[in-house]
C-alpha cells in the first residue's frame, strides 16, 4: 500500500514538472513578445483619449500614493472618475485632495449608493459608465500603483480594431513592518501574486487563448463593452473580471494580455485576513472555472514531494526521499526563475525562491478547502456562490464564514 501511495506522489511530481515546463515556455514567449513590442513604433497619431474608472471603498495603506500614480501618466488626454458608495467615504477625500493637486487632469466624483446586486464594485462601474466621455474605459483597483508609461502601453494594442479588451499581469508587493521586518503572511500572498497567478495565466493563454481578464487592469473598447451587455452583465458574479473577458471574447472582441506589468499591493497582513482572501478567490475560481480548478491539483509540487519523501523514509530509502523532495523543490525554483525573472521582473528573486515552495504547499490546502464551502466573506459581508459563478448576499453570521473567505 505504501508503495502505491509513493507511486501516486511521484506521479504528482511528474505532472507538476510538466506544468513547470509549460510555464517556462509561456514565460519565454511572453518575454519575446515584450521585446518585440518595445522595438515596434506606435502607429502615428494613435493616442486615443481614455477614461480611468476607479472604484473606491474605505481607507487603505498608501492609498494616496497609489491613486497619485494615475495622475502622473505620460499620456496626452485622459480623465479619471472616482466612485464610492457615499460622498463621505475616506477614500473620496483622498481622491479630492489629489484632484486639487493636479487641476490639469479632468476628474469626476460619484456616489453610487447601495448596490442593487451582489457585486458592489461592478455597481460603481455601471454608475460611472454613462459619465465616461471617451470610447476606451480602463478599470483599475485602488490597491495598485503604475508607472508613467502605463496608459501608453495598455492602450497600444487597441490600434488593432479587432482588440476589444486589454488586461495585464501584476507583481505582488508586500509591505515591511517598521521598515525592517517583512510580514510573513503578506510576503506569502505577494509571492502568490507574482509567481503562482502569472504562471496560471501564461499556461491558460497558451492552451485556450485569452478569454478572461484580470481585475487590477481591464481596458475595454466601449462598443465591445456595450455589446457584452455593459458592466451590468457581470454584476451578479464574484469573478467579474473573468466574466467580462469571457463575454467580450464571446462577442468577437480579442482579449489581449499586455506586456506591461503593474504593482499590486497586499493589504492582508495577518494570518486570518490572508486566509480569508486566499480562500475567497480559490472558492470563486472553483465556480467560475470548475474544470481548470479541478485540474490545478496536478500543478502543485511540494505536497507530493513532502509525502513522497516521508514514505521513502518509512521504506528506509533516505536517498530516494532526499531526491524526491529536491525534485519537487527544483520545479518551484524553476518557475520562480522563469516567471519572476523573465515575466514580472520580481525584484526579490531569492526571497521569492525561498517562499514559493511554502506558498505552493499552502495553496494545495486552500485548493482542498475550496471544495468544502460555497460561502465567502467579502468586505465584511457574507455571500453564497452558485454553480454558475453568480453570488448573492447571505444571512449567515460572519463568524461562521470566517475560514471560507
Amino acid at each position: 500500500m505504501m508503495t502505491f501511495f509513493l507511486f501516486l506522489c511521484v506521479t504528482g511530481i511528474v505532472t507538476s514538472t510538466i506544468y513547470a515546463l509549460l510555464v517556462a515556455h509561456g514565460a519565454i514567449r511572453f518575454a519575446a513578445r515584450r521585446r518585440q513590442t518595445r522595438r515596434q513604433t506606435r502607429p502615428v497619431g494613435f493616442e486615443p483619449p481614455a477614461t480611468l474608472l476607479k472604484p473606491l471603498h474605505g481607507s487603505e495603506p498608501e492609498l494616496e500614493a497609489h491613486l497619485e500614480s494615475f495622475f502622473l501618466q505620460d499620456y496626452p488626454s485622459f480623465e479619471i472618475i472616482f466612485c464610492a458608495r457615499t460622498d463621505n467615504d475616506p477614500a473620496m477625500e483622498v481622491a479630492r485632495r489629489l484632484a486639487a493637486r493636479y487641476p490639469g487632469t479632468p476628474v469626476k466624483f460619484l456616489a453610487s449608493g447601495r448596490p442593487p446586486y451582489a457585486n458592489a464594485k461592478v455597481w460603481s462601474l455601471e454608475r460611472m459608465q454613462p459619465l465616461a466621455e471617451h470610447d476606451f474605459l480602463i478599470v483599475s483597483d485602488s490597491d495598485v500603483a503604475v508607472g508613467p508609461q502605463y496608459l501608453r502601453e495598455i492602450m497600444a494594442p487597441f490600434a488593432d480594431e479587432t482588440v476589444g479588451l486589454v488586461t495585464c499581469l501584476y507583481r505582488g508587493v508586500a509591505r515591511w513592518k517598521d521598515g525592517l521586518r517583512l510580514n510573513l503572511w503578506a510576503a506569502l500572498e505577494a509571492v502568490g501574486m507574482s509567481i503562482e497567478m502569472p504562471s496560471g495565466v501564461l499556461v491558460a493563454s497558451m492552451i485556450e487563448g485569452m478569454k478572461f481578464a484580470l481585475g487590477p487592469t481591464m481596458a475595454v473598447r466601449r462598443r465591445c463593452l456595450e455589446g457584452a451587455g455593459g458592466f451590468a452583465a457581470v454584476g451578479k458574479y464574484h469573478a467579474d473580471d473573468f466574466m467580462l473577458g469571457h463575454l467580450v471574447a464571446a462577442g468577437g472582441g480579442r482579449v489581449v494580455l499586455s506586456t506591461h506589468v503593474i504593482d499590486h499591493y497586499v493589504l492582508n497582513t495577518s494570518l486570518l485576513s490572508s486566509i480569508r482572501h486566499q480562500m475567497r478567490w480559490m472558492t470563486s475560481t472553483r465556480f467560475s472555472r470548475p474544470k481548470g480548478h479541478l485540474g490545478s491539483a496536478l500543478t502543485y509540487s511540494m505536497p507530493y514531494g513532502l509525502v513522497a519523501a516521508a514514505i521513502a523514509l518509512a521504506l528506509h530509502r533516505p536517498q530516494l526521499a532526499v531526491g524526491l523532495l529536491a525534485w519537487a523543490w527544483a520545479t518551484r525554483a524553476w518557475i520562480v526563475l522563469m516567471v519572476g525573472g523573465m515575466v514580472v521582473r520580481e525584484p526579490n528573486l531569492v526571497a521569492a525562491a525561498l517562499l514559493y515552495p511554502f506558498r505552493d504547499f499552502l495553496g494545495f490546502f486552500y485548493w482542498i478547502a475550496s471544495y468544502f464551502s460555497n460561502v465567502v466573506l467579502w468586505r465584511e459581508e457574507t455571500y453564497r456562490l452558485h454553480p454558475d459563478g453568480s453570488m448573492q448576499r447571505g444571512s449567515r453570521p460572519v463568524d461562521r464564514a470566517v475560514l471560507t473567505t
